[in-house]
């Protein structure tokens, strides 16, 4: 039972993760039309685009890519031992986490939905290969990488409980996913909606002085 709270508890943050940029984005995925700045050339942006498939760099994927990295590690600062084994197991949970928050984007976005999660309606992911066309490649590394991991950190430490409790909190994840797509993402979908019928922020007092 703990694997199954532990399981809903991280993919429930990714589902948040999820909404907080569906909010700020909204159709223009890959942070298109915030105020970020946008790098295709220069050695670091090169060395970026080669590991996330040809994706741009920008400053608000620069900063989130330390997030989930200090959010899985935070455990070590709280008071849990950090061992070779503990780390691996940390790096294999923000692997089959992060292809989870990315794909509950198109979940949960009104202007996309499972139905144009497709490499001709995605720009950010069309230089990426996908298997069968149904998933990026780079979703199912993510996962791949993650069970590899969690199996090391349990022959290292001679405990296979540690891969099979991961290989369930991987399910979970799956099973979660399926009913994101069913219930939860519809549901959201007819909020957001809901949501803008009006807006306030002419009557809110916003000013701005330069």
């Amino acid at each position: 039972m703990e694997i199954f709270f532990t399981s809903l508890f991280w993919f429930f943050l990714a589902m948040v993760f999820a909404g907080i940029e569906v909010e700020i984005e909204g159709k223009h995925g890959w942070a298109e039309k915030t105020s970020t700045w946008f790098r295709t050339t220069g050695i670091v942006a090169k060395v970026y685009g080669l590991v996330m498939s040809g994706r741009p760099l920008t400053g608000y994927h620069l900063l989130m890519f330390f997030l989930p990295i200090l959010m899985f590690h935070s455990h070590f600062v709280m008071g849990a031992s950090w061992t070779l084994q503990a780390e691996l197991l940390a790096l294999a949970l923000y692997f089959v986490w992060m292809p989870t928050w990315d794909f509950l984007w198109f979940v949960l976005n009104p202007y996309y939905g499972v139905k144009k999660f497709k490499k001709e309606t995605v720009w950010w992911h069309a230089r990426s290969r996908w298997l069968f066309n149904l998933t990026p490649l780079d979703y199912v590394f993510g996962w791949g990488l993650s069970a590899l991991l969690a199996g090391i950190a349990a022959w290292l430490a001679r405990e296979q409980t540690l891969f099979v409790g991961h290989l369930w909190l991987m399910g979970w994840f799956a099973l979660f996913t399926a009913a994101a797509i069913l219930f939860i993402g519809p549901a959201y979908r007819r909020w957001h909606q809901y949501m803008r019928r009006r807006d306030d922020r002419k009557i809110s007092g916003i000013f701005h002085q330069d």
